[in-house]
């Protein structure tokens, strides 16, 4: 069983290095079927991007993700690990998701996220 469901949740990028240029940041939204996660994102300086992968028992998410910038860059990675609010808390989670730069689609490096 799935202790945390991320569907219809939304997440804004913390990372200055996806920021657009009038400052505004990209937003996933979230879905969850199951184990099953899913997202898209758009905004700040990401044309495009898809998230799939699994959500555990413990709420922590293990994805892929890929992402286009407005430069024609591809930046791509894996691992997301959005952690639970606390117990008796409300609001949406937050964690690690995204790369912070561009990377080879073989790898990424992981970024912070804030509940939107």
């Amino acid at each position: 069983m799935v202790a945390l469901d991320y569907d219809g949740r939304r997440f804004s990028s913390e990372a200055a290095e996806t920021d657009g240029s009038d400052g505004t940041a990209p937003v996933g939204s979230y879905h969850q079927s199951g184990d099953l996660v899913w997202a898209e994102f758009t905004g700040g300086s990401v044309r495009t991007g898809r998230l799939v992968g699994t959500c555990g028992p413990d709420g922590v998410i293990e994805a892929a993700y890929v992402q286009l910038l407005d430069g024609g860059e591809l930046a791509a990675g894996r691992d997301g690990q959005p952690a639970a609010p606390a117990p008796g808390r409300a609001g949406a989670a937050r964690g690690t998701l995204a790369p912070s730069r561009p990377v080879p689609a073989s790898g990424g490096t992981p970024r912070s996220a804030r509940p939107r």
